[in-house]
């Protein structure tokens, strides 16, 4: 099939010939003509397979050409950088019309992006919490909104704007078409889209969780964090030494620490990405690596969902993720528009139960290949307060598991006291 067969006009057939695709990827081959239609469509697809054009395409179309009215389509997404990557792929296909998009995300103050929905746009992409806000101080005028896509709809949830959701739909009119696009879809937000989506067409090209195919999956068993530190500088510098590399971590802390340690450690420049970084910082920052300005990016999840960089080839989880969803989102970094990618994780003791949760999670077919850390790693003896941190976070893992479990401390606690009892029944009997 080729993107003529999917009846998209000769303009945004254009911009597909500029932006270098040859013929429609499997998720915009059956996406594309029910949105067309007007259907109600929940779309499920793999990260990197091109479902932001799957929805961007049949919008842009519907839209045909500015207007001088308010906005007549909406696109809510989780993130300001996703904010941002879903903007730059529609003003790409629009680049042959006067279609006028706008990015609308906090970070930043409300006056200028009033400015320019006050020159007048006409789709917007924007984070549901500065939606709101724009909308209440008048800026935001929603009567003519015909199509609203929610892109990353079980992220939304995830990071709690169901009641900023909720408000929206309240807002916009009810006599709309709406799309729902994410790379998983678990139960709750199926539930939340019967309470808005009218008979929706249902389009999986994949199982739920489904990684891309060409990503090699593998992990790596380290006991401690200074021995990952030394097996990340080897996969830089040895196993790839000239790759672009997406470095996942849990916490803020982690992100500036190993950049930090890389920095010092590796050459073609090292950046880090987490929530209390400055809003230009962060975009200064994706930016150099979208650019191939800096190698390495060390991010949490924050950016799971929001870099779109085909020529990542490398994603290294320095850190299990707690939810195993997120998982398929870091990975889905590499390995984008088909291309080939490696995603290598490494987990410590304490991360072996939730490693386990992501592999239970994953389809079957898709196997993460045990990889022995190599002989010439230095493995590092575990700090005291990081071992009682790694013992701690295992008692919680059981606890959860099972609510009986009462810990490790605890049972240490009752052996000293059996041991302490023997002790003294001894005593007695010599006596």
């Amino acid at each position: 099939m080729t993107f003529e067969d999917l009846k998209i006009t000769r303009q945004f057939l254009n911009a597909i010939e500029d932006s270098g695709f040859t013929k429609p990827s499997p998720i915009q081959e059956k996406a594309i003509p029910p949105i067309n239609g007007g259907q109600d469509v929940i779309g499920i697809a793999q990260t990197g397979t091109g479902k932001t054009a799957a929805f961007a395409l049949p919008l842009l179309q519907k839209i045909k050409y500015a207007q001088d009215s308010p906005p007549r389509g909406l696109v809510l997404v989780p993130t300001k950088e996703l904010v941002i990557q879903v903007h730059g792929v529609f003003c790409s296909l629009a680049a042959y019309t006067d279609i006028r998009c706008i990015a609308l995300y906090g970070g930043v103050g409300p006056k200028t992006q009033l400015e320019e929905l006050e020159k007048g746009v006409d789709i917007i992409i924007a984070t549901p919490g500065r939606f709101l806000e724009l909308y209440l101080k008048g800026g935001i005028k929603p009567r003519k909104i015909k199509t609203l896509v929610l892109d990353e709809c079980d992220r939304m949830m995830d990071m709690g704007f169901m009641p900023q959701l909720r408000n929206i739909l309240e807002v916009i009119p009810s006599k709309r078409q709406n799309v729902l696009f994410s790379a998983t879809f678990p139960e709750r937000v199926e539930r939340l889209s019967e309470e808005f989506l009218l008979w929706p067409t249902r389009i999986e090209v994949s199982p739920q969780a489904t990684p891309v195919a060409t990503v090699t999956q593998l992990k790596t068993a380290v006991p401690n964090i200074r021995t990952k530190l030394h097996m990340l500088a080897h996969l830089l510098t040895v196993v790839y030494p000239e790759e672009r590399t997406l470095i996942f971590v849990r916490t803020k802390e982690q992100a500036e620490s190993i950049s930090k340690f890389l920095e010092r450690t590796i050459s073609g420049g090292v950046r880090g990405l987490h929530s209390n970084k400055a809003q230009n910082t962060r975009l200064h920052a994706m930016e150099l690596f979208r650019e191939g300005a800096i190698r390495v990016l060390v991010s949490t999840d924050v950016a799971s969902r929001g870099i779109d960089v085909p020529d990542t080839k490398l994603v290294i989880n320095c850190t299990v993720p707690r939810n195993s969803s997120d998982y398929v989102h870091r990975i889905g970094r590499t390995g984008r528009a088909f291309r080939t990618g490696v995603a290598h994780t490494l987990y410590d003791p304490s991360e072996e139960m939730y490693l386990a949760s992501v592999e239970s999670y994953l389809p079957s077919k898709n196997v993460i290949t045990e990889v022995p850390l190599p002989d010439v790693i230095t493995i590092e003896p575990t700090p005291k307060y990081e071992a009682k941190d790694m013992a701690r976070d295992i008692d919680y893992q059981k606890r959860k598991a099972d609510p009986t479990f009462q810990g490790a401390f605890h049972e240490k606690k009752n052996q000293r006291s059996q041991g302490k009892s023997r002790q003294q029944r001894s005593a007695r009997r010599r006596k």
